[in-house]
C-alpha cells in the first residue's frame, strides 16, 4: 500500500478539481461539434484540445510556466504570445486577403452600404452590454462578436478584455459555424417570398488593375481615419494585393495556404488553453453567448432591412435582401447561405456574387469597427 501511495503521489491524478472535469465535457462538445457537425474543424479543433490541455494539471510538465531567471518558459508560454502581441490574427488577415477576390464590391459599390449595416449589431450589443454591467471595455470586446470574425474578436478582446478572451474566442467561432442555422430564421422572417425571388443583373469584368488600386486606396484612407485598425487592414490588403498582382503567386499561394494553416493552429491552441475551468465556468461566460447570438441576430437583420430601404430608393435592378445577410464577415459561408435561400424561393436565381459584395465588405467594416473601439477605449 505504501509503494501505491508512493506512485499514486507521482502521478498528477490527485490535482484534478470538478472544474476541469465539467471543462472535459464542455470539450467533448466543442469536439462533436468540429469532427462530427463539421463546424469550423479548423478552428475548433485547436481550441478545443488546446482546452483539453488548460485543464490538465500542466504545472506539473511547465508547458504554460512563464520564464523565470535562467530557466526558459514553457511552449504554451511562447506560442501564446502569438495573441498577446498581437501577431496571430494580422496573419490570419494576410491569409483571408490573398484568398478573397474584392470584384464583386468593386463592380457593385452600393453593397458596402449593406456591409456597414452589418455593423449595426456590433454597436447594438455594445450598448447592451453596458447596460447589464460590462465595462465599456469588455462590451466593446463582446459586441465585435456580431461582425462574425473570429481574429477581429480574439485581436480587440486581448487589447481591451484579456480576461474575456476565452468566451468570446469561442462564442465568435461557434456562431460563425453555425451561420447556416442561425441566419435563415432572421432572414426568412423580414423578407416577402417576392423578394426572395428577386433576381439581380450579372456584374461587370472587374480589372486587374481597379483591384490593385482598391487594395491600396482602402489601406491608406482606412489607416488615415483609423490607425487603429492598420494591423488588420493593413496585411488585409497586403494579401489581396499579393493575389491580384500577378508576379507574386508563390507568396500568394503560401499565405493561403502554408502561412494560414499554421497560424490557425497556433492561434486556436492559444485560445483553447486559456479556457481553464476557473476562467470559463462564470456567470459571465453564459452572458457573453447569450450576448453573441443577440449581436448575430441583429447583424444579420440590419444588412437585410438595409437592402430593403436601399430599394424604395431604386427603380431598377433592385436589390435581393437576402444578400443584406451576407454583411457580416462570416467569408464566403454567409454568401452561400444567401445564395441556397435565394434558390430556395426561385431553383433559377443565382446570388453568391451578389452576395460576396456585402460580405467581403463586411470583413472592412468590421476591422474598422474594432480600430474605432480600440482608439476609443483601448488603456
Amino acid at each position: 500500500m505504501e509503494t501505491f501511495n508512493q506512485l499514486f503521489e507521482l502521478t498528477a491524478i490527485g490535482d484534478v478539481t470538478w472544474r476541469m472535469m465539467v471543462m472535459w465535457v464542455v470539450v467533448c462538445g466543442l469536439m462533436y461539434l468540429a469532427v462530427y457537425k463539421q463546424f469550423e474543424p479548423l478552428l475548433l479543433v485547436p481550441i478545443a484540445f488546446g482546452a483539453l490541455l488548460a485543464n490538465l494539471p500542466l504545472e506539473a510538465t511547465g508547458l504554460v510556466n512563464e520564464p523565470v531567471g535562467d530557466h526558459p518558459g514553457g511552449l504554451f508560454y511562447y506560442i501564446q504570445q502569438g495573441v498577446h502581441l498581437e501577431i496571430f490574427p494580422p496573419l490570419i488577415f494576410l491569409g483571408v486577403g490573398a484568398l478573397t477576390d474584392f470584384g464583386p464590391l468593386i463592380a457593385s459599390p452600393r453593397t458596402l452600404l449593406l456591409g456597414a449595416a452589418a455593423q449595426f449589431g456590433v454597436f447594438a450589443t455594445f450598448m447592451g452590454a453596458v447596460a447589464i454591467g460590462f465595462t465599456s471595455q469588455e462590451a466593446a470586446a463582446i459586441g465585435i462578436i456580431g461582425g462574425a470574425d473570429g481574429p477581429t474578436s480574439i485581436f480587440l478582446a486581448n487589447k481591451l478584455a484579456p480576461e474575456l478572451l476565452a468566451p468570446i474566442a469561442v462564442a465568435a467561432y461557434s456562431y460563425m459555424a453555425l451561420v447556416p442555422l442561425l441566419q435563415p430564421p432572421v432572414m426568412r422572417a423580414l423578407t416577402t417570398e417576392e423578394e426572395r425571388k428577386i433576381r439581380m443583373r450579372s456584374l461587370r469584368q472587374v480589372s486587374r488593375l481597379e483591384k490593385l488600386i482598391f487594395a491600396l486606396m482602402v489601406t491608406v484612407l482606412v489607416i488615415l481615419l483609423v490607425p487603429a485598425a492598420a494591423a488588420l487592414i493593413g496585411m488585409l490588403m497586403l494579401g489581396n494585393f499579393l493575389r491580384e498582382c500577378g508576379v507574386t503567386e508563390r507568396l500568394s499561394k503560401a499565405a493561403q495556404n502554408d502561412i494560414i494553416n499554421a497560424v490557425t493552429i497556433f492561434l486556436g491552441t492559444s485560445v483553447g488553453i486559456t479556457m481553464t475551468g476557473e476562467r470559463f465556468l462564470q456567470a459571465e461566460t453564459l452572458k457573453i453567448l447569450a450576448l453573441g447570438i443577440v449581436a448575430f441576430g441583429i447583424a444579420t437583420a440590419a444588412g437585410v432591412l438595409m437592402a430593403k430601404t436601399m430599394n424604395l430608393f431604386i427603380r431598377e435592378n433592385k436589390i435581393n435582401p437576402l444578400i443584406g445577410s451576407a454583411g457580416v464577415s462570416a467569408v464566403p459561408m454567409a454568401a452561400r447561405v444567401s445564395q441556397v435561400e435565394g434558390q430556395r424561393a426561385d431553383p433559377g436565381n443565382f446570388l453568391l456574387m451578389h452576395a460576396m459584395g456585402p460580405n467581403v465588405a463586411g470583413v472592412i467594416g468590421t476591422a474598422v469597427a474594432a480600430g474605432y473601439f480600440i482608439a476609443t477605449f483601448a488603456p
